[in-house]
């Protein structure tokens, strides 16, 4: 993991929006991202889900309705997500969560076609 630099887009203020089941980062430039919680831990940093080495991972499935019950600071590089379905492994560094922000669209439609492949399912 790089470390901070002056470039490092650090959002300045994280919400969880539990009703929309959101996790919104606004940045001091004024952007601001509103990530799905259900995106949030298809993509978890965990090794649990990237695998242990190279390639696509662990396809996630039915995690269409999990939410997000707290946000943890770690440091001043990341947060750890804790998901209502026990997940907690994944630290979300500033520049993961800028990616994904910056990415949720081919990201998602990419997860999309892996469940698909994979006769699988959003739903529990």
């Amino acid at each position: 993991m790089a470390g901070l630099t002056p470039d490092t887009p650090i959002p300045e203020e994280i919400t969880l929006e539990a009703q929309s089941r959101q996790l919104v980062l606004a940045y001091a430039d004024g952007t601001r991202y509103a990530l799905p919680c259900e995106f949030l831990r298809v993509y978890s940093p965990s090794a649990e889900v990237r695998g242990h080495g190279v390639g696509p991972g662990v396809l996630q499935t039915g995690k269409r309705d999990v939410a997000i019950i707290d946000v943890l600071p770690v440091g001043n590089y990341a947060v750890k997500l804790v998901f209502d379905d026990g997940h907690d492994s994944g630290l979300y560094s500033w520049e993961y969560l800028h990616e994904l922000a910056t990415k949720h669209d081919a990201y998602w439609q990419l997860y999309l076609e892996r469940l698909a492949a994979a006769g699988a399912s959003r739903d529990a």
